[in-house]
């Protein structure tokens, strides 16, 4: 056999044991986030403390992950790095069944952030380098749809669970198997995968001196898209406030948009291969409209809704992450991917917490905010795709 198709099967093995880990994690996580936002409603929490814990969560999830890649680059410790945060990020989850007060759950669920900052820059540095030999639309994408199987996967047992008469509480002890069989699969996949990068044989030919225009540009474009999207937590505290969907229904709804996020990112990262960056100035008409069918729609709308939040969420998730190797030279990719979390968490938690406050405020506003600041990331992702393009023909010339 060829070394490029041993290459090629090695890199796609690792892409699977990686999705694995992530199926598990995200049946764990995305279990608990789809009953957080009721969960903390019933220890009295209100829509903007809902909001405020949301928004910090993913901030705390995408910020620290600047200092994770960082560190990750300089040390070269892929694999104890992405250890600790998966632990951290899995354990907060089962102890949720054991809080007592709202303060108590928010700070286990800003746990779970932190963990998941901790992890993420080197689980996707090492993902990065085993796609460049498949493709980097389609291995994210596939990535992205194992982890999109557990999201569904998650909800679907804790919403078993409620259905079980065993509550909120029961769902979130239902969820220490799934955390447990991820770890043990990280410690498989490190024993046989203790050098990653040696996947990537072909790095893009990116400017080592810093980081470029484009990439700039891309943080904006991508964190306009973070600040307009609405976190699941507050719109099932909108269900569960205005009774749109019954309990039960709610961690259904969010099943039904992780799997649509999955089949999304298969779609969408193949398209990504064929059309390249400039495919990406059509990703906020994925999702923008997902907003006003959301939060006022009756159920059906609403359901209408959580499809094209899915979508988004797909989008998010696998094309939006591919491109960035053609932003970010090899040895500094780690670093590269955390500051772009950085600067997406930001733009995140400024938009959760402004969507929170609008909530109580003005429905309208709080819609309007989600759309228009979508819409806004189409031509800062159409100059990213330009100069970009001008760059590789000066470089051919």
């Amino acid at each position: 056999m060829a070394s490029a198709d041993l290459t090629r099967k090695a890199a796609w093995k690792f892409i699977v044991f990686v999705g694995i880990i992530s199926l598990f994690s995200d049946l764990t996580y995305e279990g608990a986030r789809s009953i957080s936002g009721p969960f903390l409603g019933t220890l009295q929490a209100g829509a903007i403390a809902v909001g405020v814990v949301a928004g910090l969560g993913e901030f705390i999830g995408y910020a620290l992950r600047l200092i994770a890649g960082y560190l990750t680059d300089r040390t070269g410790r892929y694999w104890p790095i992405t250890l600790v945060g998966y632990s951290l990020n899995l354990f907060a989850i089962p102890l949720l069944a054991l809080a007592w007060r709202w303060e108590v759950a928010a700070i286990l669920l800003l746990t779970e952030r932190l963990g998941k900052a901790i992890r993420t820059p080197a689980r996707d540095a090492m993902l990065s380098h085993a796609v460049s030999t498949v493709g980097r639309g389609w291995g994210f994408g596939f990535h992205e749809a194992m982890d999109q199987l557990g999201a569904v996967c998650g909800p679907l047992l804790v919403a078993a669970v409620i259905y079980f008469k065993g509550g909120y509480r029961g769902g979130f002890a239902a969820l220490l198997l799934p955390a447990l069989l991820a770890l043990a699969v990280i410690g498989i996949t490190a024993r046989i995968y203790p050098h990653p990068q040696h996947l990537e044989k072909i790095a893009p030919q990116v400017d080592a001196k810093g980081f470029s225009r484009p990439y700039w540009l891309y943080i904006a474009a991508s964190g306009l898209i973070g600040a307009g999207y609405a976190d699941f937590p507050l719109i099932a505290y909108h269900f569960s406030k205005t009774g749109v969907a019954a309990p039960g229904w709610i961690p259904l709804f969010y099943a039904l948009a992780m799997g649509v996020d999955a089949v999304a990112a298969l779609i969408l990262g193949r398209l990504y291969d064929r059309l390249g960056m400039g495919f990406l100035t059509a990703v906020p008409l994925f999702s923008a409209l997902f907003a006003p069918l959301v939060f006022l729609g009756g159920f059906n709308w609403a359901l209408a809704g959580m499809v094209l939040w899915g979508i988004g969420m797909g989008a998010q998730e696998s094309i939006i992450k591919a491109a960035l190797p053609e932003m970010v030279p090899k040895e500094r990719r780690a670093t590269g991917y955390g500051l772009f979390h950085a600067g997406f968490g930001l733009f995140w938690f400024l938009g959760s917490a402004l969507m929170g406050f609008l909530y109580d405020l003005s429905l309208a506003a709080l819609i309007a905010f989600s759309v228009v600041t979508q819409l806004g990331a189409t031509p800062l992702f159409f100059l990213v795709s330009r100069n970009l393009a001008g760059s590789r023909n000066r470089q051919a010339a």
